[in-house]
């Protein structure tokens, strides 16, 4: 869940950066992604519960958040500050297109996980009342 969490956080920084033409280094805001990378098992509880459970997947944790290296967006527009002296301004590399469908990605995947948690902790709850 905190992993999609920050995914979603960083779509969101994507977005409201879409139109930087100027950061702190001098060039346009470089959009950013998230890596992830499977959770290591974790010890001898987890393990009995994946195996009980028939889970198989382990999880993820986030190892990096990368900068997309795809060129940045031309645009003409010579009253701009930022233009360039043939009037053409250099545009972050963010489709806010893509960006909605990623952060559409990422909500339902972080939803799919509390539903997941949620009844989890039904079956347990349950379990505690059958042993009264």
């Amino acid at each position: 869940m905190t992993a999609q969490k920050l995914r979603m956080d960083i779509i969101a920084q994507n977005i409201a950066n879409a139109e930087v033409t100027r950061t702190e280094r001098g060039i346009p805001y470089r959009r950013k992604m998230v890596v992830f990378n499977s959770l290591a098992e974790g010890g001898n509880f987890r393990e009995t519960l994946n195996n009980v459970m028939g889970v198989k997947g382990k999880g993820v944790k986030v190892s990096a958040v990368v900068e997309d290296r795809s060129p940045f967006v031309r645009v003409y527009d010579p009253g701009h500050p930022d233009a360039n002296e043939e009037g053409y301004v250099l545009l972050p590399n963010v489709n806010r297109t893509q960006e909605m469908i990623d952060m559409l990605a990422a909500s339902r995947a972080y939803e799919a996980n509390v539903t997941a948690f949620n009844a989890t902790k039904a079956m347990a709850l349950k379990a505690l009342e059958i042993g009264r």
